[in-house]
């Protein structure tokens, strides 16, 4: 029988007028590995906080069981400015004995990238008051994980990693025996590691088995049952349900809920988007050009990100983009709405971007608009427009947005300075949609947004009729939300990822693999330089015809891409064709076997661009 941890017994919390926990009671057992789920405001970081002791409750008790040992990551961290990060992390083991526990060696690689702590100044040595608030969080972790705790709680832990980081911490904690309590809305992650979720809702808290996919089946059959919520929510969480069903779990774990309830609930439940239509309308808002780049290099100051970039961003397109910390993401996407906003007569460091006529971009980066403090929500909105045409015969007014997007009649008329981070980061992204742009660039658009906002505005992408370039760690928001996933991998080129974000993690872990082969074939540089200058060149120049190959095989890749992005476009139309002539067996049989060809044309294609991959 599994040990209890922590028991919190009708516990209340009241700030000002409002009970944010109201008689709550609820265990942790060893083992046990729950994500806490709700809307921001609803009270998810205040449970923890009563759970782990750092704050007092009005009424009810918590109680810890003898001797706990508790490791607890909070919002904002407790380092010590004046101490270096191998003060904070390691403490005082001399290098040999950290440098020989697997477990060090394992938390300093998957959080930094390396025992010597890439991209810290001075490595292990680096003083921590001048580092950013991510760094800082990730010293904080990783100090965290070194330890022991019998229970770990993490409030959102995901926060400043990238993808390979969130990938590694998922596996981490799953190989851990750490009992874990964890608020994030990262839904992802909450798949892969928790097996129980508490979902805190005006004061209460609702218990479910599993992690965020049974979570959401569970939900759904309650609220059907129940029927007390509204009919619009629980249309979004069955839309949501929908998707996991049919796409995320095969990419993720086996779901665990039950597969025929599960497909009861959803047989009602169109695909979250009509490809073919919503590519009819794109094409009809801006014609044949979105952005077409030949030959662009992008730098950062000195910096080369990417060279010799020929890629094209159709109408339509809807891309996730990934990629390492400092490859350029950002940069890419800059150099883009530089281009559009000049109407092209400010052009990258090398070569060009063609921008279409029609492009009319909104672009959200990572950094919050600041509004007028006095201004009011429905104000702001408005002061965009009254009315937005979501396309596909959807129009809105300004306060139906603002309801979608979480601000309910009475917060429509709060000051903009009394939002919260996540509450003004959801209106900047209202104020862009309104402006009805037919390209959207979203830079870390899921930062701050509870799971219910992420719902939300999932549910408005989905009819959102324009190209679309996302760059996000959530690697659940980008597999719902976009059709294909590209990546910049720190070689100075983007590169198409048929299978997707699995496909990244894979192609990054080779690149750590062979990362030891890199060094120890450079350690060897010296011995070449003794026979020699001569001989020094030799060594390390490389071959002509291996650096034309190189460049050649760049660019078959992009040529392979953009058939591969022709081929897409063909089988979506070849799809609609056959959905259109149900009744004419002859015309469908013909299209089957274009469809068929088709496939075997991209299958090849596809085997053709792995093997380019590995040589460029």
């Amino acid at each position: 029988m599994a040990v209890n941890l922590v028991n919190v017994e009708a516990v209340t919390k009241v700030y000002g007028t409002r009970a944010l926990l109201d008689g709550v009671s609820l265990g942790v057992s060893e083992g046990d590995r729950i994500g806490v789920v709700g809307r921001n405001g609803d009270g998810k970081t205040t449970l923890i906080r009563v759970l782990s002791r750092l704050e007092e409750t009005d009424t009810g008790r918590v109680t810890h069981s003898g001797g706990l040992r508790l490791g607890v990551l909070t919002q904002h961290d407790s380092l010590d400015p004046a101490a270096t990060v191998r003060h904070e992390v390691i403490g005082d083991l001399a290098d040999h004995e950290w440098a020989g526990d697997a477990k060090i060696r394992d938390v300093l690689t998957g959080l930094f990238g390396g025992l010597d702590l890439p991209g810290f100044p001075q490595g292990l040595d680096t003083v921590i008051a001048p580092l950013s608030g991510g760094e800082r969080r990730r010293i904080a972790l990783a100090k965290l994980l070194i330890g022991e705790p019998e229970l770990i709680v993490l409030d959102e832990p995901t926060n400043h990693l990238d993808v390979e980081g969130i990938a590694w911490l998922a596996e981490h904690l799953r190989n851990r025996r750490s009992a874990l309590v964890c608020v994030t809305h990262d839904r992802w992650f909450l798949d892969q590691v928790c097996t129980r979720m508490w979902d805190v809702q005006r004061g209460a808290v609702h218990e479910y088995e599993g992690g965020y996919s049974d979570y959401v089946f569970a939900r759904a059959e309650r609220e059907r049952i129940a029927a007390t919520e509204e009919a619009k929510r629980q249309n979004l969480v069955r839309k949501e349900l929908a998707w996991l069903r049919r796409g995320a779990p095969a990419r993720t774990s086996k779901p665990r809920f039950r597969v025929e309830a599960a497909n009861e609930l959803i047989a009602d439940v169109p695909p979250p988007r009509d490809t073919s239509e919503l590519m009819k309308f794109a094409n009809a808002r801006l014609g044949k050009t979105v952005f077409d780049l030949e030959d662009v290099t992008v730098q950062a100051g000195p910096k080369v990100l990417l060279t010799r970039l020929t890629w094209q961003l159709g109408p339509g397109d809807r891309i996730g983009l990934v990629g390492v910390n400092g490859a350029g993401k950002t940069s890419l996407l800059r150099a883009l709405a530089e281009a559009a906003r000049s109407q092209g007569d400010v052009q990258p460091a090398a070569g060009k971007i063609v921008v279409g006529r029609t492009v009319k971009l909104a672009y959200l980066s990572q950094e919050v608009t600041e509004l007028a403090p006095s201004l009011r929500v429905l104000e702001a909105v408005q002061q965009v427009r009254d009315r937005v045409d979501l396309g596909k015969g959807r129009e809105m007014t300004a306060g139906q947005l603002c309801e979608q997007f979480g601000f309910g009649k009475e917060k429509q008329w709060t000051p903009v300075g009394d939002l919260s981070g996540g509450e003004r980061r959801r209106l900047q992204l209202l104020r862009l949609l309104v402006d009805e742009p037919n390209v959207l660039f979203l830079d870390e658009p899921t930062n701050d947004l509870d799971i219910e906002t992420l719902n939300q505005l999932e549910d408005l992408l989905d009819g959102w009729p324009g190209s679309m370039v996302v760059i996000s760690h959530d690697r659940f928001f980008i597999e719902r939300t976009t059709d294909k996933v590209m990546a910049l991998l720190g070689d100075a080129t983007l590169r198409m990822l048929p299978r997707g974000i699995d496909e990244y993690l894979e192609r990054r872990r080779r690149l750590a693999e062979s990362e030891p082969q890199r060094s120890a074939a450079a350690a060897q540089k010296p011995a070449a330089s003794a026979a020699g200058p001569a001989a020094e060149e030799r060594a390390t120049a490389p071959a002509p015809v291996s650096a034309k190959d190189s460049r050649a095989a760049k660019k078959e890749l992009q040529r392979i891409e953009r058939q591969l992005d022709k081929l897409s476009g063909r089988e979506t139309t070849l799809h609609q064709q056959i959905a259109d002539n149900p009744t004419d067996f002859e015309k469908v049989a013909k299209l089957d076997a274009e469809l068929r060809e088709l496939r075997e044309e991209r299958d090849e294609l596809e085997m053709r661009w792995l093997e380019l991959a590995e040589d460029a």
